[in-house]
């Protein structure tokens, strides 16, 4: 997909690699929509403030209404509690699912009409290396990014004949504010994560693995679990 002179929207664009993607696609030459909760935290020259909660229906409805010449949506928007699935608390559960795999799927069914009717696009869902790797103490998290995971594979097939393409990214610890407690030494820069998510949708990649954990740990999916 040609980048220059796409209509974008950026989901959880206020910050961290949604920030960094909206300020790349900007340099491309596309048109964004940086779509925030709270719009007003979004600081970037050049974009169009757009008010989106990923969790609220209507929200995303009127951003559709409003953003109804995009081309690309971007699901980026998303939160981690660090809750395990036995131990902790099910209302935190039920919020990552919400947020993380129920929110981009409404934002997805919301936009696929615009696109299709602007003769086509792509969505992008940025997902985690947590798709396919499942630590307890994280396990809210990963069960909610191995649906979205599902999702996409799903939607992809579903969304083809609508001259839809869509595409994950997929990658480990970046230095943003979600891996703030996490050692420097192990998070990649996110300014390269969305270069390298933007060159992928340029070339109609699939699926965009980011860094060197993400590909060792995919290449090992067909490896049975290590007993606990």
């Amino acid at each position: 997909m040609e980048l220059k002179d796409a209509v974008v929207v950026v989901t959880g664009a206020n910050r961290g690699l949604g920030r960094h993607l909206a300020t790349q696609l900007l340099e491309r030459g596309a048109k964004v929509y940086a779509a925030a909760r709270r719009p007003e935290t979004v600081d970037l020259a050049g974009v169009t403030p757009l008010r989106l909660d990923v969790t609220d229906e209507e929200s995303i409805r009127a951003a559709a209404r409003v953003a109804s010449d995009a081309t690309l949506l971007v699901n980026n928007a998303g939160i981690s509690t660090a809750t395990p699935l036995i131990a902790g608390g099910v209302d935190a559960v039920r919020l990552e699912m919400e947020t993380n795999f129920f929110g981009p799927l409404a934002v997805t069914r919301a936009f696929a009409p615009v696109i299709e009717g602007n003769g086509g696009g792509a969505v992008l869902n940025i997902l985690s290396v947590l798709s396919w790797l499942h630590p307890a103490g994280l396990g809210s998290y990963a069960a909610a990014k191995a649906a979205a995971w599902a999702l996409t594979n799903a939607t992809r097939e579903e969304l083809a004949p609508r001259g839809i393409a869509v595409s994950a990214l997929h990658v480990g610890y970046m230095d943003t504010d979600m891996a703030a407690v996490i050692p420097a030494e192990q998070k990649v820069d996110p300014a390269d994560v969305a270069a390298q998510a933007l060159t992928g949708i340029e070339q109609g990649l699939p699926e965009i693995l980011a860094d060197e954990t993400t590909r060792y740990v995919k290449q090992g999916l067909a490896t049975a679990p290590t007993p606990a």
